[in-house]
């Protein structure tokens, strides 16, 4: 199974900004859609981005105008850029994404560990 793997994360003062990575940890065909997630402290798991194949992107409310998500199709990797981060922006960061290992097989559904992005006032 196709693992992802996240970068970018940290600490940062309210409006600063930051730049998510998240890359396959194994040679891959090509990604179709990605996706970011955040988990705060005591809450539940919410979307935050999303991107599709055909590069229509969606996202939460709250990030709108501030967060930007973004894919690289030739190094099969998907971005997450944040601006004017918020503490309300702290919590816990994943990236899921349908991979494709061959033009015909696709995993769905992949995860990354997650990394923590903490926002100070």
């Amino acid at each position: 199974q196709v693992q992802l793997v996240e970068s970018g994360g940290g600490s940062v003062q309210a409006g600063g900004s930051l730049r998510l990575s998240c890359a396959a940890s194994t040679e891959i065909f090509s990604i179709d859609a990605i996706g970011w997630v955040r988990q705060a402290p005591g809450k539940q798991r919410e979307w935050v981005a999303r991107i599709d194949s055909e590069n229509t992107t969606i996202y939460e409310d709250s990030v709108k105008g501030r967060f930007t998500i973004g894919r690289d199709n030739a190094k099969n990797i998907g971005y997450l850029q944040m601006n004017n981060l918020k503490p309300d922006d702290t919590g816990v960061y994943f990236c899921t994404a349908d991979v494709r290992t061959s033009q015909y097989t696709i995993q769905r559904g992949r995860w990354g560990q997650g990394m923590q992005i903490t926002v100070s006032t």
